[in-house]
């Protein structure tokens, strides 16, 4: 028998009218289900599902509603309902077999044993209550599957209403139904690696927004499936909040702020020391400072003053006869010395620019402060060639005594005779072999400079063909703006890096600012502190040279 989708609801009526539209929505998937099974008119099924039509098993196949008929089986079948007196069309032989006939008394069971106890029959199942559980179910199951549905859109209409006249489609096989459908249309945005999981260290919420937002900031690259992307910073923070069950609907925006940035449970403020820090290091990175290029990089354990040893720290090897003992070599106590010194600054994230999602307090300050770290180095190194300092001996840096200062404006004879300088350097009558590798000028020089020492040939030389530039390439030119401020004439030749110039250590090696923060007093926000431990000093004056260039 086929007929139209009934049930029953309570509620006001709204709940009715949505119980109606859904046994509508079942109708429409059954009608074109029937339609393709029988070949038949969606018209023919709308009409036969109207008039509640009966068909017997050869009936069913005949008109394709059925594959096959099995044999019939030998039982008894009865039911005791007065739902069988609503189906008014139901022909007469089946509803003789469904009801017993009413002059039909029960035999009574024939008790081979008195003595024991008559067996007690179960009672008939309460079919309304059989009916309303079954209907309780399929609502259930109904309103689930439109729930899994909605959270993508309800953008397959055709799959959940397919879903939802199968009644043995559950909700697990409706998920995975959705998700096969989902990923049809999805291309992997990386197949080379495994799926992206934000949850490394076990923190979800921390990890998905600590993400969304350095892809704000552009220090990575969005990825689209993090439920986080596109929120703003008063949103991050909340979010850190509630997601940890923390709840805030009582708190206005500032209060809300001000509980995520100090919450024992909350990571909204390790998350912004986060993004700051990578700010500041990109900040320390792009940082165009040329001291890097030739200065020694070393590092100091601790914050006491150091001695190094200078080049003419070891004399020769001593030769070791056979059988002999090798002596101790003894170092002198006369080396340069350094130490380090903490520079840093504090500046601080508002409550107000969280709120106003000003990312640029954020990211740009940071960046700024990274990068007058890396300046405040420089500085420092530059001031050693500008000011020229006295050494341990008790002269300068540069210094006719030191056989390392010459005159002359840039030419291949004066850039010829500060290189002989440092070459001929000896520590006693040992000869300290050291070869110029840059040249350091001022920005007023640089193009001088290159021409003399990147030329073929030497000016003039096209009236003597053949004559070559006897110091080509011989250094490295780096110009540098500081040396303009203090004489734009004067320029420097510095050995290779490795040789004792001038050394920049840090403090265990650690070559990058440091970041921390602590919630403000002073300030309605986060004070964030930025420091660099360094130190910096001349090492040895037979590794550089000055001409005054004049």
């Amino acid at each position: 028998m086929i007929h139209k989708p009934w049930g029953f609801a309570g509620g006001d009526a709204t709940d009715m009218r949505d119980y109606a539209d859904l046994l509508d929505k079942v109708e429409s998937v059954l009608i074109p289900a029937y339609a393709q099974k029988t070949g038949k008119s969606t018209e023919e099924i709308a009409a036969m599902l109207e008039d509640e039509t009966w068909m017997s098993g050869s009936e069913c196949l005949e008109l394709g509603f059925a594959d096959q008929v099995t044999p019939s089986l030998q039982a008894m079948a009865c039911i005791h309902s007065k739902r069988i007196e609503e189906f008014e069309k139901m022909p007469k032989s089946i509803r003789n077999m469904l009801t017993p006939p009413r002059n039909t008394t029960q035999r009574d069971p024939v008790i081979t044993q008195p003595q024991a106890p008559q067996a007690k029959t179960d009672p008939a199942p309460d079919e309304n209550a059989i009916r309303a559980q079954v209907m309780a179910e399929q609502k259930a199951r109904v309103n689930a599957i439109g729930d899994l549905f909605a959270m993508f859109g309800n953008k397959h209409m055709e799959l959940q209403n397919q879903c939802v006249a199968d009644p043995d489609c559950s909700v697990d096989k409706a998920k995975d139904l959705l998700l096969a459908e989902l990923g049809k249309t999805a291309t992997p945005s990386n197949k080379t690696t495994q799926q992206h999981i934000y949850a490394g260290n076990g923190n979800f919420v921390a990890d998905g927004i600590r993400q969304a937002l350095m892809a704000r900031a552009g220090f990575e690259g969005q990825e689209r499936d993090n439920v986080y992307n596109g929120m703003t910073l008063r949103e991050y923070a909340r979010m850190a909040l509630t997601e940890k069950g923390i709840g805030v609907s009582s708190y206005n925006p500032m209060q809300m702020v001000g509980l995520a940035l100090t919450h024992s449970t909350s990571d909204f403020g390790n998350i912004l020391l986060d993004v700051a820090n990578k700010a500041l290091l990109q900040g320390w990175e792009e940082s165009q400072e040329t001291f890097e290029l030739w200065t020694k990089k070393g590092q100091l354990s601790d914050f006491k003053t150091a001695h190094r040893v200078g080049m003419g720290g070891f004399p020769s090897l001593r030769q070791v006869r056979e059988g002999a003992e090798y002596k101790y070599v003894t170092t002198s106590d006369k080396g340069e010395t350094i130490a380090l010194a903490t520079y840093g600054e504090i500046f601080s994230v508002t409550r107000q620019a969280i709120i106003n999602d000003d990312l640029n307090q954020l990211t740009d300050v940071p960046m700024k402060m990274g990068r007058a770290a890396k300046a405040t180095i420089g500085d420092l190194v530059y001031a050693i060639l500008t000011k020229n300092p006295k050494l341990s001996d008790g002269k300068p840096l540069f210094h006719a005594d030191h056989k390392n200062l010459s005159a002359g404006a840039i030419s291949v004879a004066s850039l010829d005779e500060a290189r002989k300088l440092m070459r001929l350097q000896k520590e006693g009558e040992r000869t300290l072999n050291i070869r110029p590798a840059y040249m350091l000028v001022p920005v007023a020089l640089e193009t001088l400079a290159n021409q003399t020492i990147k030329s073929a040939s030497v000016k003039g030389a096209d009236i003597n063909a053949g004559i070559v530039n006897p110091i080509q390439n011989f250094a490295e030119v780096i110009a540098e703006p500081r040396l303009d401020e203090a004489d734009a004439k004067a320029w420097y030749l510095a050995a290779a890096k490795g040789t004792d110039t001038i050394e920049v250590a840090y403090l265990n090696g650690v070559d990058t600012p440091y970041i921390d923060q602590q919630e403000g007093f002073t300030t309605d926000g986060i004070a964030t502190k930025v420091r660099i431990d360094a130190g910096v000093a001349a090492l040895d004056h037979r590794g550089m040279t000055k001409s005054t260039g004049q």
